[in-house]
């Protein structure tokens, strides 16, 4: 026999507000539905020994939807109408009437049992008809109850005329209030004579005097399910057993198991049918699969029993992860661990190294007026010290647990100090080249306020790209793992630092170019090739530390990476403050900062040539002859020249002078045409900026 048709969950709405609020909201109805469970699992276990000989029936105290069965219920409606008119004393009409409630083409429609029994004023019953139909054989007609006997009360479909309906406890609620119903739906039922589980509807007869009998049908309800989780899975399910389940809420959830076994008979009909799995950050050893909804209803039942067994439900909870995972399947750790002590001392030499570059700074304005530091630009030198103050607090900004503002401080402490820093390294080398291009008489004059103009663009359109990337698209930390398995937080990389990356090595290269055009350029203190140096150094750090990053030591923890940074920052940073400030501190400290560089002066550097490519501020009044040491050079030999260009001519192609044979300003002469050629070899180079 097929089961009935599926039903939507959203009908069950209207017969659960019609369940009385004292009822379905009290401990006394999950009693109920406890009784009902231990009801259903005896009879699954075949434990109906004391059931079937007593009782013959055994019902449940469990409201179900009945909306399903409607037609057939329209069925028995009309039976008991045709009765009230036709009357209830010919055999033939009962016995016709009752068989065509077990009749019908669809189950919806078909009852497997149906009777008519009219009843005396005594309610003793005069005459019983009735059948049964089970599967598609032909119906089988039943005699009973007894006639000339009191109906017993044990038939779950049958009621005392002296009680109403709503006083019966074997009716459920009307699903629908004011419905156009004629009789009740008893609660579901297990039949030991029938050994299936059944649900009855019963319609009085009325007459003018009283009750004078009752038409009854049963359907088959053993296809149904019994589902004690939360959520249905189909609507062939009873709705009250929902959320009676007994799994750990706090630490597992409930998934429905049905029976699907082949051969066992009303398979749905099984308590426990369910499995209590880990909920997410939670697991269970010895039970990873779940604990058998079985076990876990029979030690409640025990607990219900022996009411000592406060910790009944210990055994089937879920143990916690370690902190940081969303799942696992044991207590081994999902987090890397962090060193926060060698972090700190880290953390602690960087800060110190941050401090001493401000100190630095400071040292350095106050002693701008010595020459060692007034030839290399006071101005930019401070610059670039609160650059690299910017990049040692990179290493404040990763040291703790990552998180968006950690990785929006690490992505602005790093990129604003490399472009503070070099940039004003890279302009005064850039200085030095221009001016050691230039081969005229005039020296070229860029002053620390021109090189200011062209740097701050530079750092402007870094502002602006850095202000972009923060509003528009904020870098946030992911999780990765290490080469264990093991999760931590790191700042995210996309086209963003794809975009930087690739603009900071183009930016490094050109620096590279400009100091490999400089190698041979001489400067007071020898402070270009110093910048130079520091500039391969960082061009040298940041290569060979991406390939640490991406092809040695890919998936290292999150210690190897806060190493790797903190040698990458003092390879870069502090190599940079060492080349550049440690000689001109040396200096300043045995009192030989306003001495001049006698190995420069020994190279034939002028007294009036700096690093930055334009004489020095004098710290006495003007002296012009002095200053314009290399002009008056300059312009004594171009005069010199011009003399001795003077004479020549003056010989050659005056005719009033008639030169001696073989004589020095002769045509023949070797000595005139040597001369010649030299001096128009010497006219022909081009004195500017190559």
């Amino acid at each position: 026999m097929g089961g009935p048709r599926r039903m939507s969950s959203a009908l069950l709405l209207p017969f659960l507000l019609a369940l009385p609020a004292d009822t379905a909201n009290t401990t006394g109805y999950r009693e109920e539905l406890e009784s009902s469970l231990v009801l259903v699992h005896a009879v699954a276990t075949g434990a109906t020994g004391k059931l079937c000989v007593s009782y013959r029936n055994g019902q449940l105290r469990a409201p179900m939807h009945v909306t399903r069965w409607d037609s057939a219920r329209a069925r028995a409606d009309l039976a008991a109408s045709l009765l009230h008119q036709l009357g209830l004393d010919s055999a033939d009409v009962l016995e016709a009437v009752s068989k065509s409630l077990v009749m019908g083409n669809q189950n919806s429609e078909r009852a497997v049992g149906a009777r008519a029994i009219p009843l005396r004023a005594d309610t003793k019953v005069k005459n019983a008809t009735g059948w049964q139909r089970y599967g598609t054989a032909e119906p089988v007609p039943v005699f009973y109850p007894p006639l000339e006997q009191v109906p017993v009360t044990d038939y779950p479909w049958y009621e005392s005329r002296h009680k109403t309906s709503q006083q019966s406890f074997k009716f459920m609620p009307s699903p629908i209030p004011d419905a156009a119903m004629k009789g009740w739906w008893s609660f579901p039922y297990f039949s030991c004579d029938a050994e299936r589980w059944l649900l009855s509807y019963t319609v009085p007869v009325h007459s003018a005097r009283e009750q004078e009998g009752v038409v009854s049908l049963d359907i088959d309800i053993s296809n149904l399910e019994i589902n004690q989780c939360e959520m249905p899975t189909n609507d062939n399910q009873i709705y009250s057993f929902h959320g009676t389940h007994k799994c750990h809420n706090e630490t597992t959830f409930c998934e429905y198991k049905p029976n699907r076994e082949v051969g066992v008979r009303h398979a749905g009909w099984a308590r426990g049918s369910y499995a209590c799995r880990c909920r997410d950050g939670y697991y269970s050893t010895h039970h990873p699969n779940g604990f058998n909804g079985s076990l876990v209803e029979v030690a409640y039942q025990e607990y219900k029993e022996n009411s000592g067994l406060e910790n009944w439900s210990e055994p089937y909870q879920c143990l916690q992860c370690q902190p940081g995972c969303e799942t696992c399947r044991g207590p081994e750790p999902c987090l890397a661990t962090y060193n926060w002590p060698f972090r700190i001392s880290l953390l602690v030499i960087s800060v110190s190294c941050a401090f001493m570059t401000v100190l630095l700074t400071i040292y350095t304005r106050h002693h701008r007026r010595v020459k060692v530091f007034r030839v290399a630009s006071p101005v930019f030198l401070s610059i670039t010290l609160l650059g690299c103050a910017c990049m040692y607090m990179e290493m404040a900004a990763i040291f703790p647990v990552l998180d968006r503002y950690s990785c929006i401080a690490t992505k602005w402490t790093r990129h604003l100090g490399f472009c503070i820093t070099y940039t004003a390294l890279l302009m005064k080398t850039w200085r030095v080249s221009l001016t050691y291009r230039v081969k005229s008489a005039h020296k070229l004059k860029l002053t620390d306020k021109q090189l200011l103009q062209w740097m701050a663009p530079i750092l402007l359109i870094m502002l602006v790209y850095l202000g972009t990337w923060t509003l528009s698209s904020p870098p946030d930390a992911e999780d990765i793992t290490d080469n264990k398995g093991l999760r931590f937080k790191q700042c995210t990389y996309n086209w963003w630092d794809h975009s930087l990356a690739i603009g900071e090595i183009l930016f490094l290269l050109w620096g590279v170019r400009v100091c490999y055009r400089v190698r041979h350029a001489e400067s007071l203190y020898n402070e270009a090739r110093l910048i130079s140096i520091a500039i391969y150094n960082i061009f040298t750090v940041n290569s060979l530390m991406i390939a640490f990053h991406l092809l040695i030591l890919p998936r290292a923890g999150p210690d190897i990476k806060y190493l790797l940074g903190f040698i990458r920052t003092q390879l870069s940073t502090s190599t940079t403050v060492l080349l550049v400030f440690l000689p001109k501190v040396l200096r300043v400290v045995r009192g030989t900062g306003d001495t001049w560089d006698r190995g420069a002066r020994a190279r034939g550097v002028p007294a009036s040539t700096s690093l930055n490519g334009i004489g020095l501020v004098p710290d006495e009044p003007p002296d012009l002859y002095r200053e314009n040491d290399e002009l008056k050079e300059e312009v004594q030999k171009l005069a010199a020249q011009i003399e001795f260009m003077k004479i020549v001519q003056m010989e050659m192609h005056n005719r009033h002078l008639r030169p001696r044979p073989g004589g020095y300003f002769s045509a023949s002469s070797p000595h005139v045409t040597a001369t010649a050629v030299n001096i128009s070899q010497d006219s022909t180079e081009w004195p500017g900026p190559v």
